[in-house]
């Protein structure tokens, strides 16, 4: 065996590997269109506090506390806390008008959310104690709140046990805006119906993506250590990795307003991907040494570590260097005696009928996703067809993002901006 056939032999091993290490979500996949995991009625009302971060969100922070304003919780069972951070607008302002409790706080150092929560907690801790509450939620200011939201969270909450993360279905309040707010509404509701709805119904642990989840108050007992760029996957990890369950209520939905134009998707994916790199290399080997762990696990609770710890791998990243190294190796390939038209033209024919196939399947999901959540998006008709179309190359870009983010250093949080749609 030549050495470039021994070369291509370990990348044939090394894709094997993980297609099989990764072909059980699948099964989530293909569950998630057919089963969803329901939560009984409670007439127990726990107690929670609402924390919101918000930077500059005057367009915004009033429409989300008159959406939770009218929510049908009992209003004495919710308290609002606000963490106005590195604000220059009125956003304190208008929050303190509409009842919510405002803390100011301005470190021009410490910007991403996750600072946000770590000095709202504190505040929380020192103020209340954390004892005062049952739970705590998650909301982003450029979030819109359905009133029937806490009751649904609530029952799965109670229903889970009081001790379990509960997070739910991220739609868009700016869906029908344009075909970039379209297709990240696609985005959240394919997380939610094929990569979250499967995982609930077989009790195995999710992942949180972004806000709108709450969480056992008692987790804030000792503060809040989640800063970096990506905050929803650290928290993710480091809770499924100490044996604690996340699991989704596909009935509680609030609605989340997306970027409009390319310059601040690039900017907010990127972050997203950077922090995903970061996460990988701060928690993996955390993650994959407590799937073995001798602490008394349920097998679903081992799933659902081994699940976390494949979803933090930066996969995009993983493929494009294999795929870049297969075609070092195609062009090197005379100088190992090949024939480097014979070898070219049958990496060429292989790389399109993948690419076709790719697309070809990537556009089927998106079409499927929107027949299946059809009464939760907009009627747009013959408009889907372009999202439709572009929904590939959206996520084909996380594969790009995945790899530039492993040579982007100091990648700071820059705010995405919001009009209340």
């Amino acid at each position: 065996m030549s050495y470039l056939q021994i070369i291509f032999t370990i990348l044939i091993v090394l894709w094997g590997f993980f297609t099989i290490a990764l072909l059980y979500q699948m099964f989530f996949v293909v569950s998630g269109v057919f089963v969803k995991r329901r939560f009984p009625k409670t007439e127990e009302k726990l107690r929670y506090a609402i924390m919101i971060g918000a930077r500059n969100e005057q367009a915004v922070i009033g429409r989300l506390l008159d959406s939770i304003a009218k929510s049908n919780y009992p209003k004495d069972k919710l308290t609002v806390f606000v963490i106005a951070h590195n604000c220059t607008d009125d956003t304190a302002k208008i929050a303190c008008e509409k009842g919510a409790v405002v803390y100011e706080y301005d470190n021009p150092k410490e910007c991403t959310l996750g600072y946000a929560y770590k000095e709202l907690i504190r505040r929380i801790n020192e103020d209340y104690g954390w004892q005062a509450f049952d739970g705590i939620f998650s909301i982003n200011a450029d979030n819109v709140i359905p009133p029937e939201y806490f009751s649904l969270m609530n029952d799965a909450f109670v229903a889970c046990g009081k001790d379990t993360i509960i997070t739910s279905f991220r739609n868009s309040s700016n869906f029908a805006d344009n075909y970039m707010s379209r297709l990240y509404g696609m985005y959240f509701a394919a997380c939610c119906r094929y990569e979250m709805r499967g995982r609930a119904f077989f009790d195995c642990s999710t992942r949180i993506s972004g806000t709108g989840y709450v969480f056992p108050s008692e987790i804030i007992k000792d503060g809040w250590e989640y800063v970096t760029l990506t905050e929803d996957w650290e928290f993710t990890s480091d809770q499924v990795s100490e044996g604690k369950k996340i699991i989704y209520c596909d009935e509680a939905e609030f609605f989340d307003e997306q970027p409009l134009t390319i310059p601040v998707m690039m900017r907010q994916r990127l972050r997203w991907a950077r922090g995903h790199t970061i996460v990988f290399f701060t928690r993996f080997k955390k993650l994959f040494k407590s799937i073995f762990t001798r602490e008394k696990r349920t097998l679903s609770q081992r799933m659902s570590t081994y699940d976390a710890t494949m979803c933090i791998l930066p996969l995009g990243a993983i493929g494009f260097i294999m795929n870049f190294l297969t075609l070092i190796l195609v062009a090197l390939s005379p100088l190992f005696g090949y024939d480097a038209l014979i070898v070219w033209r049958s990496y060429l024919v292989y790389s399109a009928t993948f690419t076709a196939v790719s697309y070809v399947l990537t556009s089927l999901s998106g079409l499927i996703l929107l027949i299946l959540e059809r009464k939760r998006v907009p009627r747009l008709g013959i408009r889907y067809l372009v999202a439709i179309l572009l929904w590939p190359f959206f996520n084909l870009l996380t594969a790009l993002l995945d790899f530039v983010s492993l040579f982007t250093k100091n990648l700071q949080w820059k705010q995405i901006p919001h009009k209340g749609s």
